[in-house]
């Protein structure tokens, strides 16, 4: 199949895309339900840590992130297939529901397309290759991780782990980095914040940011080796810095407001992997030092 692809690199990035909106589809599903089931089951441990019995009925288990199918949240209508096709559901439906008539957020669309464009650039840059296909999956945790950080200032374990993992399983066939890359990248991307997050905390007395932070820089690491750290932390910081900015103004927000970083550790991250190399190689050559 790759050897197919590899032979018209227009059909593979097209193929991506397409590829993107399907997983874009259950990326949404993933950003809204996994938050939810991480809720409950936090109130279910504290429970049986305090050895209070639980309600079922009180709290029921929230839909399972594959078990039950997309469904309208208001009315609770079940999708059919011609309803849950990406992009084209959405604009046939006119962004309502076809039970209820409730409009349906722009995150389902925003989503498939972003994910879809960013699987087409990712195999644009990689081709249909093993690196290509690592790129996706990098790709899919971090839109996942972004959307449910943007949503609800988290980033789950259970996907900032699985890619700290995967990065460094991959460098064993330097895939993208070597292992000791690799490994260093995941300390110095967990320590740096470690350090910037005590230091800030002993200073002021408030808390920076979160642990899903660490967490994450961690795994871009793992991902984009020691040596992509840095541009990542200054990228993220520079891109948090306007956007951020940007948002606070637009919504008359004061500057004490809380805004997650993890979105911009993701969109730094996910440049280092793609052009890294070719940024670093322009600034120094703007720099005359190339």
């Amino acid at each position: 199949m790759l050897e197919f692809l590899a032979a018209s690199e227009a059909l593979a990035t097209a193929s991506a895309f397409v590829f993107g909106l399907l997983v874009g589809s259950f990326l949404n599903v993933v950003i809204l339900r996994l938050p939810r089931r991480m809720e409950w089951q936090w109130k279910r441990d504290c429970r049986e840590m305090l050895e209070l019995e639980s309600d079922p009925q009180a709290e029921p288990e929230p839909p399972g992130i594959v078990v039950r199918g997309s469904h309208c949240p208001k009315c609770g209508h079940n999708l059919t297939w011609y309803e849950n096709v990406p992009l084209l559901s959405f604009l046939a439906l006119r962004g309502r529901c076809r039970g209820c008539g409730t409009a349906i957020s722009w995150q389902y669309p925003v989503v498939e397309l972003l994910t879809g464009l960013l699987f087409a650039a990712a195999i644009w840059q990689f081709g249909p290759t093993w690196q290509g296909l690592a790129a996706l999956a990098f790709t899919g945790v971090l839109v996942a991780a972004s959307g449910i950080d943007l949503r609800t200032t988290l980033l789950p374990d259970d996907l900032t782990y699985p890619l700290l993992w995967l990065g460094l399983l991959l460098s064993l066939g330097t895939v993208f980095v070597d292992p000791v890359q690799a490994i260093l990248g995941a300390a110095m991307g967990y320590l740096v914040l470690w350090s910037i997050y005590w230091g800030f905390k002993l200073l002021t007395g408030k808390e920076g940011m979160g642990y899903g932070d660490f967490k994450l820089l961690a795994a871009l690491g793992a991902w984009c080796g020691a040596a992509g750290i840095v541009p990542i932390l200054l990228l993220s910081a520079l891109s948090g810095a306007v956007i951020g900015s940007s948002w606070l103004l637009l919504r008359g927000k004061d500057r004490a407001t809380p805004i997650p970083f993890g979105p911009y550790l993701a969109v730094a991250g996910w440049v280092q992997l793609m052009w890294g190399e070719r940024l670093l190689a322009a600034y120094w050559g703007a720099m005359g030092l190339g």
